[in-house]
């Protein structure tokens, strides 16, 4: 039994309202956040829905058939409830690096954004909708009629869009030119762009191979004591949050016990994991980065190998994204391998386990070990670190933020920060216990940053060009053995200086020493020549 017989045209209408209606929340939120609702805005305020609405159905015209669009509504439904869940709950939005990070995302990480109310949003704004979809009878017609149908509608609805642009011309220049990011929040339109936009890229060049670099890396001849650095990749970790850099909270009372040097002004190459970890081990830079050229090329640590440092990557995070591809690598995810976890997850701190005995059996050459922290993964921060780092109470014990205060978000966050605090100086300890057979240094760098309520934005992954500073700026510390050959007080000197992930590649070829063409000592933090000036970018 059907629920009701329908023309397509009729059923596109009141599909485009209800995404109108009920899949806008978000949009809507911020557009009134920029215009606040004045007797000047009200007439322009409210023509949005309405350009809205008959953008929504020019699209759906456009690609809806009588044949098709059951399919590709249902589909749409089903993506948009999701979309406006975590729209509406952490102010985000879904462009093609959201889309890259979605697809990216492992099973733990999905489950983990599970909720009642994301619940809610799929049954009530996707499978409810869609079954009523289901049911109904789309009434047959005429090729001819179908075709002056969708003709006629589309005129008429380019017409009005026009007329209304024109009438409120001043208006929706300021909207489209100087409130770019508003159109970001429309939905189902801008995901369905940003999605199309994604498979376009990825497949418009066909990766045959990848490019060798730096195959003339040699060790320098004349370091005659082997290197063990540990790389530290943090997790949504904000600079502004280290007591290093004068946050009012004591978040890193252990390493402020140690001679680390803090950089205070380093920003990521990007504000997603997906795009930061593959450009920092690159050397193409955030200005010539693309995902292609990173997966098309080798990086930091092929040229590490090619020089003979035993390279080891472990990881407590989703993966390496495809960085550590070529070099030895261990998931510290599962309890049959890490021997820190609990009834939450398996912890940071497990990294460590068994890596004296890798040490102990790989003196004969330099070594480097790349540890990637789960560190603080949103939104779930209280999951982050054990009951016993609850330093800052009350915390939010929920990933529904928008149930929490934010000072309870930030309390959360800032005890996963002291766990980070621990787990460094945990690894300082270890380099301290090799520093008679080796030259040892911690080199650690955030990934990207953290929104944590301002401006009602959560989490990460804005794009880059509108980003807030929370989400791009990025903790940076190094801490050198007593034996290591560095001048301490000059890059002390430099603490306040402008760096970013570009400089991340030529630095740790500097303190490994490492001598290739294709390293830049202009952009190497470290460097050890005095008259050889950074690059200040």
């Amino acid at each position: 039994m059907t629920l009701k017989k329908m023309t397509l045209p009729q059923l596109i209408t009141w599909v485009a309202f209800f995404f109108v209606l009920f899949h806008n929340f978000a949009f809507f939120r911020n557009v009134i956040r920029t215009y606040p609702i004045t007797l000047d805005h009200l007439l322009q305020i409210s023509s949005v829905p309405v350009v809205l609405f008959i953008v929504v159905l020019i699209l759906l015209n456009l690609v809806c058939s009588e044949y098709t669009v059951k399919p590709v509504i249902i589909v749409l439904l089903l993506v948009s409830s999701q979309v406006a869940y975590y729209m509406d709950t952490y102010n985000v939005f879904v462009s093609t690096h959201m889309v890259q990070n979605v697809l990216e995302t492992n099973a733990d990480e999905s489950l983990e954004l599970l909720s009642p109310k994301l619940l809610c949003y799929f049954i009530f704004l996707g499978a409810l909708p869609s079954y009523v979809i289901s049911k109904i009878e789309i009434i047959r017609t005429s090729v001819k009629r179908k075709i002056w149908s969708k003709i006629k509608i589309i005129s008429i609805s380019l017409i009005c869009l026009a007329l209304l642009i024109v009438t409120f011309s001043r208006f929706y220049t300021s909207f489209f030119r100087e409130h770019k990011p508003l159109r970001y929040y429309t939905n189902p339109t801008y995901y369905v762009y940003s999605a199309v936009k994604y498979i376009h890229d990825s497949f418009k060049d066909e990766i045959t191979a990848v490019v060798p670099i730096g195959r003339d890396a040699i060790a320098c001849p004349s370091d005659t004591k082997q290197k063990l650095v540990i790389l530290v990749v943090g997790e949504a970790v904000r600079s502004d949050h280290f007591s290093l850099n004068g946050y009012e909270r004591e978040t890193n009372p252990l390493l402020q016990q140690e001679d680390v040097i803090s950089f205070l002004n380093v920003s990521s190459c990007a504000t997603t994991t997906a795009i930061s970890l593959p450009c920092m081990f690159s050397n193409l830079g955030r200005a010539g980065y693309s995902d292609k050229k990173a997966k098309s090329s080798e990086n930091l640590l092929d040229i590490l190998s090619y020089a003979g440092v035993h390279v080891l990557w472990r990881d407590n995070n989703s993966d390496s994204k495809d960085v550590a591809l070529r070099v030895e690598y261990q998931e510290f995810k599962e309890p049959e391998i890490n021997p820190e976890c609990d009834e939450v997850e398996c912890r940071d701190i497990g990294m460590l386990h068994g890596l004296q005995e890798y040490i102990n059996a790989k003196k004969d050459k330099d070594i480097l070990i790349v540890l990637h922290q789960m560190g603080n993964h949103g939104p779930a921060y209280y999951k982050r670190y054990p009951k016993s780092f609850a330093k800052f109470n009350p915390v939010c014990e929920t990933n529904e933020l928008s149930d929490c205060t934010r000072e309870e978000i930030i309390n959360a966050y800032d005890n996963a920060l002291l766990y980070t605090d621990y787990f460094l100086s945990q690894v300082i300890n270890i380099l301290k216990q090799n520093s008679k057979d080796f030259e040892t240094a911690m080199i650690y760098f955030g990934d990207h940053g953290e929104s944590l309520g301002e401006n009602g934005i959560y989490l990460h992954g804005v794009p880059y060009s509108i980003a807030p500073e929370a989400q791009t700026w990025i903790p940076a510390i190094l801490w050198f053995g007593d034996n290591f050959n560095v001048n301490r007080e000059r890059l002390k000197q430099k603490i306040a200086d402008n760096y970013s992930h570009d400089n991340f590649f030529h630095t740790v070829l500097g303190a490994m020493e490492i001598q290739t063409d294709i390293y830049d000592p202009e952009l190497d933090i470290i460097n050890r020549e005095p008259d050889i000036v950074k690059n200040e970018n």
